[in-house]
């Protein structure tokens, strides 16, 4: 009707996002900024509500964007390593005592006597309440910090994060590939061959048959080695360009300077004292590592196929991380007593609401970022547009495609009856007279 209001269709934000394939793909750098900079914001607060906070958004965002790839399973093994390191904090708190004093005492080992040398280390004694709930805040934050690198293992692929480095790095980044694909083949050939000696009727456990087995994945490791050596010095691996000497130099000064300031403005950033002069050292390490890597770029020879590109969803995303590590920065200076509660006394943490409300800024990959088409998705969407092109194409033929195919098959049909008939009608040659055994045909 011409006077009906027309509905409104309502799209949800995950739509937005195109789904990912070799175009589309998001940067592995990207990933990698927006988990460092996770990883930052837990490392300036032990608020354990806020740290599980992180822990949430960083899961979410893995769940949502994670790929059916072997190396995308990684992020459930960094968990259980961060659960793992929390409870070894924890062990060590119990047994080896902590620094902070406590009047809550839980209980009483027997101290064992220690040499004098060894002042300040003691086994057993009382264990507190207070020292415990340190032990606890400080194990929690170590185990965020793994938990945000491994949703950046399982978010970024190796191959193409390592296709994207500089020229300089390119035959360090060669030896790392082919480090990180001689694990998984390794774990192929030991499966395989164990496969085999089941099928065989052969203990597979064991140390015995570990042996046994070790003899066979060496050798095809060996081959393998070979084959590989031999493919990278056909393809002209190794080649370099003639570069003066006082280029390579500078180069070596400007990297291997921006690498250690790199490395103190990162130790100034996660330090509780070092914001001041974390973030200008490790600015200015960046400029001098980059400028090192472009000049040491003059020496790679080769050129790159289809290269990574760096667009507007990958600068949104590393942005988001950026800024959750700075505004938990800022927060430092306005609420350091929310982010940091104290174990001595007793206190119930709570958790402040502007500081939260950054964190969540950490959410955005999850609706922005290209869409991962897994096996089970994709073959949903092939089915549904499959039937939707099929009963299209029904209704827009019709009849007329079923008389044009029959039409076809009567016609194929005619030509492979007149090729029989024919067939029958003139002998092969060399058979003139009908007396003469037949020739056996060549198997095909």
């Amino acid at each position: 009707m011409a006077g009906a209001p027309t509905p409104r269709m309502s799209v949800p934000l995950a739509a937005l996002a195109p789904t990912a394939t070799r175009t589309t793909a998001l940067h592995a750098g990207a990933w990698w900024l927006w988990a460092l900079g996770l990883a930052t914001a837990a490392s300036r607060t032990t608020n354990p509500l806020l740290l599980g906070l992180l822990v949430g958004v960083a899961g979410y965002v893995v769940a949502a964007r994670r790929t059916d790839a072997p190396w995308a399973r990684s992020y459930g093994a960094f968990v259980k390593l961060g659960l793992l390191v929390m409870g070894i904090r924890l062990v060590f708190a119990f047994v080896l005592g902590s620094p902070i004093p406590g009047t809550h005492t839980l209980v009483t080992l027997p101290e064992v006597p220690l040499p004098d040398w060894a002042k300040g280390v003691r086994i057993g004694g009382r264990v507190t309440a207070e020292g415990m709930l340190f032990a606890l805040y400080d194990g929690l934050k170590l185990a965020t910090l793994l938990i945000c690198v491994g949703a950046a293992n399982a978010l970024a692929s190796p191959a193409r994060l390592l296709k994207s480095l500089p020229g300089a790095l390119y035959e360090a980044g060669v030896a790392v590939v082919v480090a990180m694909t001689f694990a998984p083949n390794l774990v192929a050939d030991v499966q395989r061959l164990r496969a085999a000696r089941r099928l065989r009727g052969r203990p597979d456990r064991g140390v015995k048959s570990l042996l046994q087995v070790g003899l066979p994945v060496l050798e095809g490791a060996l081959e393998r080695s070979v084959a590989l050596a031999a493919a990278m010095d056909a393809r002209g691996y190794g080649r370099t360009a003639r570069v003066p000497r006082a280029v390579r130099h500078t180069t070596s000064v400007l990297t291997l300077g921006g690498l250690l300031g790199v490395c103190a403005g990162t130790y100034g950033l996660l330090a509780d004292t070092g914001g001041g002069y974390g973030l200008p050292l490790l600015l200015a390490g960046l400029a001098a590592a980059l400028a090192g890597l472009w000049l040491g770029g003059r020496r790679s020879v080769r050129s790159r196929y289809r290269p990574e590109r760096w667009g507007v969803r990958a600068w949104s995303v590393s942005g988001s991380g950026i800024a959750v590590a700075a505004l938990m920065i800022w927060a430092n200076d306005y609420a350091p007593a929310a982010l940091h509660p104290p174990a001595v006394p007793l206190t119930t943490p709570v958790l402040p609401l502007w500081p939260a409300l950054s964190l969540l800024l950490g959410l955005l990959p999850a609706f922005i970022a290209p869409e991962p088409v897994n096996g089970g998705r994709a073959r949903a969407r092939q089915g549904a547009s499959g039937q939707g092109a099929g009963r299209g194409t029904g209704r827009a033929s019709g009849q007329p495609s079923r008389q044009a195919s029959g039409q076809a098959s009567g016609q194929g049909a005619a030509q492979a009856a007149g090729r029989r008939t024919a067939g029958r009608a003139s002998p092969p040659a060399g058979r003139g007279r009908t007396n003469d055994p037949p020739q056996k045909e060549a198997p095909q």
